[in-house]
């Protein structure tokens, strides 16, 4: 492992609620490392995946300092973001978030035709990742013609292919059942420590947690424990 490739500084995120305000985060200072796979954990409405999203440039704290591959994210146009989201960034959903008309090589395919990668590439690519998820016999299905944990396995490839320094995934096994979330978890660990990537896991369940290198729990808007 290397240097941080994130660092939170003093992270505020306040809402007004009529004449009230609402502190979402209450001045959160973290670092994550390179090649590290950190569990963000906490209840419902702790801040986590607030936190979450300021740390993927998202949304925009209210006060703070966000470093992310060594560039400032909070002082960011919404252009350069999305920019930097596509060249430095993976997400992995609880939904899964796959186009329903795409099949599994068309899914994993999608970022990067947003970079412009030629159709061929973009589907070597596609299928080199899915074969990598155990998909070989897979990449022809539509979404509704896969299980909930076929779907993730695509999410997950679709996150890869992009080759991202930073993987974000907000709750990935949500719908899961055990079994298959135990397999979820195991890939995301072989794809940290094999491939080199940065994950950062949003979960309210301390027993997943408990597969991440490291734990940060947050409760009310607050770090309150790293172990």
């Amino acid at each position: 492992m290397q240097g941080n490739v994130i660092t939170g500084k003093n992270i505020y995120k306040v809402f007004k609620l009529g004449d009230e305000r609402v502190f979402a985060l209450n001045g959160v200072s973290l670092e994550v490392k390179k090649g590290e796979f950190v569990a963000i954990v906490g209840t419902s409405g702790s801040g986590k995946s607030t936190l979450l999203n300021m740390l993927a440039g998202l949304d925009k704290p209210t006060k703070g300092e966000i470093i992310i591959a060594g560039r400032h994210i909070e002082k960011m146009s919404e252009g350069n973001l999305v920019k930097f989201r596509r060249d430095h960034v993976g997400f992995i959903f609880q939904a899964y978030d796959l186009l329903p008309q795409f099949d599994a090589i068309e899914n994993v395919a999608l970022p990067l035709s947003f970079k412009g990668i030629d159709k061929r590439v973009r589907r070597n690519e596609a299928i080199k990742y899915l074969k990598q998820m155990g998909l070989e016999k897979y990449m022809k299905h539509r979404p509704t013609q896969m299980s909930g944990g076929q779907q993730q396995r695509v999410g997950i490839a679709r996150a890869l292919v992009v080759k991202p320094e930073i993987i974000f995934a907000d709750e990935p096994t949500g719908n899961l059942d055990t079994k298959t979330t135990i397999e979820v978890l195991h890939i995301l660990q072989d794809v940290v420590h094999k491939e080199g990537n940065t994950l950062v896991m949003v979960t309210h369940d301390r027993h997943l947690a408990g597969y991440a290198d490291r734990r940060i729990h947050i409760v009310d808007g607050e770090v309150v424990l790293e172990d």
